[in-house]
């Protein structure tokens, strides 16, 4: 093994539960990468919300216990293995699908959820890519349709995903509007890439975005909590427009009748639903040159 170790340090999860059952263990076998795998020294470990849900225990998905937490990750390839010809030791890179956890001093990742990580971007920087970044893409052009002029609302733009949702569709070409709930978040919407925001706290939010919006209506609106908004949701869209759920906490009830007259839609997102072919299209295609 090219690091000379054979144990490392990494969080545990013994049994489901809050932030207390994250063990941090000192004598965690070293992971070895097999065919079409590489090693990662990790640098910076990204943290998602989905996360703390599968840790707490009540996500749908469950991994079997013991295990170490973590996804999104950016470091420096340590080790390869067999038939991988992308990679080499050294390389700098990040995965946003690490199979042995990220949370941990090495990690093991297929080559199909691995990529470059420029040298204009730090550690820090690439662990944030790719969870975020990946699901923005997807809801925003494989699964919105979205192009460029027409008018976006991203509802609770100031986490990870909304960042990356404004910072995208205001390079593609869109009109971006965003929400966010504090002043500090509504200012950081604006600073990547919103051209208006509204706070979603405020009682008025709602025909504001309406007055800024006119008879023409929202085109795509980005939900980060459709279990409250999905209803208005759908009074906000222009015809045709479409609602991408990105994330719900719980039911909601509606109307279908509201997206019946625009001939509207609900779509919903995951990135565990997609196949390993997504990564690589969808790197290309990220990667590729937006409109001006």
């Amino acid at each position: 093994m090219a690091t000379g170790r054979a144990v490392m340090r990494a969080v545990r999860v013994f049994e489901f539960g809050g932030p207390e059952v994250l063990k941090l263990q000192s004598d965690v076998s070293l992971p070895v990468p097999k065919a079409n795998q590489v090693l990662i020294k990790v640098y910076t470990c990204g943290v998602n919300p989905v996360e703390t849900y599968i840790r707490s225990g009540t996500y749908a998905r469950k991994p079997a216990l013991p295990y170490t937490p973590g996804s999104d990750v950016a470091g420096v390839i340590e080790a390869v293995g067999e038939d991988v010809t992308a990679f080499k030791n050294g390389d700098r890179v990040f995965t946003l699908g690490t199979i042995s956890g990220g949370y941990a001093e090495y990690t093991v990742a297929s080559v199909d959820t691995v990529f470059p990580l420029s040298d204009q971007l730090d550690f820090k920087q690439g662990a944030a890519l790719g969870i975020p970044y990946f699901t923005a893409f997807h809801a925003l052009f494989q699964k919105g349709n979205a192009k460029a002029g027409e008018t976006l609302l991203v509802h609770g733009a100031s986490g990870g995903v909304g960042i990356a949702t404004c910072q995208i569709a205001r390079a593609y070409g869109l009109k971006v509007l965003g929400t966010a709930g504090t002043v500090e978040g509504m200012n950081l919407v604006l600073k990547n890439g919103a051209h208006k925001v509204f706070n979603h706290r405020k009682k008025d939010y709602l025909p504001q975005i309406k007055e800024t919006t006119g008879e023409e209506g929202i085109d795509i609106i980005i939900e980060m909590l459709a279990n409250v908004n999905l209803a208005n949701d759908l009074l906000l869209l222009a015809k045709g427009g479409r609602v991408m759920i990105v994330g719900s906490r719980g039911p909601i009830e509606i109307n279908p009748r509201d997206t019946m007259a625009k001939e509207s839609s609900i779509r919903g997102i995951s990135l565990f639903s997609t196949s390993k072919e997504f990564y690589v299209n969808s790197w290309e295609l990220f990667t590729s040159s937006p409109v001006d």
